[in-house]
């Protein structure tokens, strides 16, 4: 590509590369997220290219696009403009799909998306709840564009925001998003407006931006796929926040276990410096600026501001106290401004659009859309982007599809390690940071975790307490030292060692490791322990006055066994059990040994009779 010299030269392309998106006749767009290509989308996509080739069909182009978001019935293939989406597409299906659909016209009804409550076959994705009921604006090109492709982006307004921006004076941007409102989407709902205006205005030679993609929550992936997806949303985003607060240079801190994302981000940074821009006097205005990628380790903590801007400059990624801000003296002592993906993503639309539309969007306190990765036992696994406000029946029930084989809906985490798991009435709660919060939890980065009847609650404390001792730093005795008794309690009530007592222990425990760790994986990491003490107390009490677990989940507490009647003595359960616990001849009921039994649940995944039972109380 020409380097584009001016905003003139910008929109020349722009009407280039939409007329040439016009000429399209048919479009077949193939996700090639990470959760498709794992899926076999690559495959698929190599061997649908190469039967069009075979058929002679040129009016049909091919792209691979962006995660779709409808993970759970990847691989996805979407058909335009007649709006077909096919789902769980394999490579065996090409041959049907040519013929059938795009040289005879005819919809293959197989492929089709079923509704979980009628078993109809869905056409369209605008027909289908997932996506019907979901209000996209970060996410809505990401199955539109080829994110190696800079033409794709610019035909769809991209950059567009940029040629505005450079006409305005950097205060005017600050200003704007400002008067959004738009608040942080790392999980700390910090005003945006606000950390870019402190930074703007601190006397300095050098500034920096950076952007937060180290997304270390169990079970999240926004930010991974909006960086795969659409990588030149994030690096406008950026590059108008360097113009805004006076920055020459920004930082995409992503982690290494994202390769994808890393390898989408280089193509788009590339392609933005050799179109200009990217680099020196961007788009003719003097404005200059780089972005570079820094790939982090997979260090959990690393995601809090001040740990990652420590192990950006090669220091072992550690936070500091807050009373000097990163907006102050961040990255090598200059102001700096921290944004994660999500946040910037909503950048170039809230200076393209103007700040009124993006305030017509959401609540009165926390204003856009957001996306959530909504997973766990939902019907509809995959990413989803709604307005604030939306609720969480809403949110789990009508666009998740509610809970798989009749299960009854227990609770919902949210914000991941860091946050709390809200039992089912406080379903209609609305989604934002300030409700979150009242409940014991918080939005987070947008991680979303559905749990059932077969949850426990104090295994799921468990859990994560274990999780965020394993990523503390170890800098503060009350998070390095706090968490670890924690567990052991937790640990303990799992056992059915556990006293009365050991409650009130655990609370105060709680709550000396908020109030006295440095940084927001030590003052967050109780909620887990905290909203199931307050929501599901009653669980603990019986694992430690009764022995039972309820969801029959604490090993401690549960036998397996095998009842006479439903067995025929097949023997699909010795063969899965790995310790040899099963002992018993063909056609004959089966016994297993408690003393060898290590209670993994294989041999009830292999029966296919259900003589396989799980009890609780004590083991007896």
């Amino acid at each position: 590509m020409n380097r584009i010299e001016n905003a003139a030269a910008l929109e020349q392309l722009r009407t280039k590369a939409q007329e040439e998106r016009k000429n399209i006749e048919v479009l077949v767009a193939i996700c090639g997220g990470t959760g498709c290509e794992t899926s076999g989308s690559t495959t698929l996509r190599a061997a649908l290219e190469a039967k069009l080739k075979e058929k002679g069909l040129t009016n049909v182009t091919l792209k691979r696009t962006g995660c779709h978001g409808f993970c759970e019935q990847g691989p996805l293939v979407h058909i335009e403009p007649a709006d077909i989406l096919y789902t769980n597409v394999k490579d065996s299906d090409v041959d049907e799909i040519v013929e059938e659909t795009l040289i005879g016209n005819k919809v293959i009804d197989r492929l089709l998306y079923k509704d979980p409550a009628s078993g109809d076959a869905i056409q369209g994705e605008k027909d289908i709840q997932f996506y019907a009921k979901q209000t996209r604006v970060i996410l809505d090109n990401n199955r539109r564009i080829d994110p190696a492709s800079i033409e794709d982006y610019i035909a769809l307004d991209g950059y567009a925001a940029l040629a505005k921006a450079l006409t305005m004076e950097p205060s005017a941007i600050v200003d704007e998003v400002s008067k959004s409102k738009i608040r942080g989407r790392g999980g700390g709902g910090f005003a945006t407006g606000r950390k870019w205006a402190s930074a703007a205005k601190v006397e300095a030679d050098e500034r920096f931006v950076i952007c937060n993609g180290d997304e270390g929550d169990p079970g999240a992936y926004m930010d991974r796929s909006v960086l795969e997806g659409n990588p030149h949303l994030v690096l406008e985003g950026m590059i108008l926040g360097g113009f805004a607060i006076g920055a020459t240079e920004g930082y995409i801190y992503v982690r290494a276990e994202y390769p994808l994302a890393v390898q989408n981000l280089e193509i788009a940074i590339g392609q933005a410096k050799e179109a200009g821009l990217l680099g020196k006097n961007i788009l003719g205005s003097g404005f200059d600026f780089e972005i570079f990628i820094y790939r982090g380790a997979g260090a959990f903590v690393c995601g809090e501001s001040s740990a990652l801007i420590k192990s950006i400059e090669g220091n072992v990624g550690e936070p500091r106290a807050k009373h000097i801000h990163a907006t102050e003296a961040g990255l090598w002592g200059k102001p700096t401004v921290l944004n994660n993906v999500e946040t910037w993503a909503n950048i170039p639309h809230i200076v393209g659009k103007g700040a009124d539309w993006f305030l017509g969007i959401g609540t009165e306190g926390s204003k856009g859309t957001k996306i959530f990765s909504l997973v766990g036992k939902i019907n509809n696994t995959g990413l989803v982007e709604v307005p604030m406000g939306t609720t969480l029946r809403e949110l789990i029930f009508d666009i998740g599809g509610g809970i798989p084989d009749g299960k009854e809906f227990k609770a919902v985490q949210t914000g991941g390690p860091s946050g709390g798991c809200i039992p089912a009435d406080k379903l209609d709660t609305p989604i934002d940071f300030d409700e979150l919060t009242k409940l014991g939890s918080m939005m987070g980065s947008g991680g979303m975790i559905v749990m059932d009847e077969e949850n426990c609650m104090v295994d799921i404390a468990r859990y994560y307490t274990a999780f965020n001792l394993d990523e503390s730093c170890g800098k503060c005795t009350s998070c390095r030292e706090g968490t670890e008794r924690m567990l052991d309690i937790l640990q303990a009530i799992c056992g059915g060692e556990a006293k009365p007592e050991d409650i009130d222990l655990l609370k105060e425990l709680a709550h000396v490791v908020k109030t006295a760790s440095l940084c927001g994986l030590g003052k967050t990491a109780p909620n887990p322990t905290e909203t199931t003490l307050q929501y599901f107390m009653d669980e603990y009490m019986e694992h430690i006055d009764k022995g039972v677990c309820r969801a029959k989940v604490c090993k401690a507490l549960i036998k397996f066994s095998i009842e006479d009647d439903p067995c025929v003595g097949c023997g699909a359960c010795a063969k899965r059990c790995p310790v040899d616990a099963i002992t018993g001849e063909l056609k004959k009921t089966h016994v297993i040994d408690a003393e060898k039994c290590i209670k993994c649940g294989a041999c009830k995944e292999a029966c296919k009779f259900g003589a396989v039972v799980v009890t609780t109380g004590g083991g007896e």
